[in-house]
Parts: structure tokens; C-alpha cells; sequence
């Protein structure tokens, strides 16, 4: 039998991400994942060396690698757009769960019980996915302060925007990134060195 999961999920690299804004440089959501991915995995350590967590940091990138590999089949469904009212909200997070389901149907049966979790929000992980999306966000954030050193105001709002809401998160994790990593951003690649 041949199945064509991966083959599937190597197709996020087709997905553009911020359809409604002008871009300076387009991005798609494989270097998304990865990005969020990179950025839980700090947010993870820090909360295990600072804050005295004891986190599965490995889990938490995985779960970032595949958080958004629904959109392979449902595109990048626009911010204003997707959280515009309730009704919409709730309908795409249906559609989203069915999108899931169907990459997982992909899979050969003994290996779904161990892709099923990245896919799945599990209780017993549910601080990991809440640091998933706080990742998600800064992913966002710091697109947008790229844009921004560019000369592109087409993502100040955003922005703004991300940055309150990552405030109220209210993680400890963030914080720190935030005041200890953040910064580097909006530095040059000679100042950077």
C-alpha cells in the first residue's frame, strides 16, 4: 500500500502566509513552521530553566512543525477573516479538524497513533499547545517587525495588534523572550555581529 502523507505535507511550502497584505517578502508556511517551531523550543527551555517547568521541549517543536499543516488543504485563512465573529471562528475550527483528519487519514494505521498528538490538542499537554500559539504570535510579530525595517507600514496595525496580545497571554516565558531575544530584531546583520 503507498500512502501519500508526506507527500502531502511537503506541499506547505506552496501555502502563502498574509494573502490581504502587501508583501516585501513573501512568506510560506513551511519557513512558518519552522520558525514557530525554533521559537517554542526557546520558549520551552526557558520556562524549564527559569521558571522550574519540566516540559518536553522536543514535543512542543513537533507540535509547531505540524500546527498549521491543515492549511494544506484549507489555505491560509486571513486573521480578520477567520476571527471576524464567533460563528466563523467555530466553523473554521471545524473545517480545520476535518483537514486534520484527513492528512492523518494518509497514514498507514500503526503510525497515526503517534502523528494524531501533534495534530490533536491532549490534555495533559495543554501548556505546550497554549506556548505553540504564544510562539505563533511572535512568528507573526516578528514578520511584521520585518516588514516594518523594510519600509512596508502595511503591517504596523499588526503589529500593534500582536503585541497586546501576546501581553495578554499572560506568559512568563514570553516575557523574557521578549525583553532578552526580541530586540535582535530589529537589528542589522552588522549590528547583529
Amino acid at each position: 500500500m503507498k500512502y501519500n502523507f508526506f507527500a502531502m505535507i511537503s506541499r506547505m511550502k506552496y501555502i502563502k502566509r498574509w494573502a490581504l497584505m502587501r508583501n516585501s517578502r513573501e512568506e510560506n508556511l513551511s519557513e512558518h513552521s519552522l520558525e514557530v517551531a525554533m521559537l517554542v523550543h526557546a520558549l520551552a527551555v526557558i520556562s524549564n530553566r527559569r521558571l522550574g517547568n519540566h516540559l518536553d521541549v522536543s514535543k512542543a517543536a513537533l507540535i509547531a512543525i505540524y500546527h498549521d499543516s491543515s492549511e494544506i488543504i484549507t489555505g491560509d485563512m486571513p486573521t480578520p477573516i477567520k476571527y471576524h465573529n464567533l460563528q466563523i471562528q467555530s466553523a473554521f475550527k471545524d473545517i480545520e479538524k476535518g483537514a486534520s483528519k484527513q492528512l492523518l487519514s494518509m497514514l498507514p494505521e500503526d503510525l497515526k497513533e503517534d502523528y494524531e498528538s501533534v495534530f490533536f490538542k491532549n490534555k495533559d499537554e495543554e501548556y505546550l499547545w497554549r506556548l505553540v500559539k504564544a510562539a505563533d504570535k511572535l512568528s507573526a510579530l516578528i514578520k511584521c517587525m520585518e516588514e516594518r525595517k523594510t519600509g512596508n507600514t502595511e503591517f504596523i496595525n499588526a503589529e500593534n495588534s500582536l503585541k497586546k496580545v501576546l501581553k495578554d497571554m499572560e506568559l512568563k516565558e514570553v516575557e523574557i523572550f521578549m525583553k532578552e531575544f526580541l530586540p535582535g530584531f530589529e537589528m542589522n546583520l552588522d549590528e547583529l555581529n
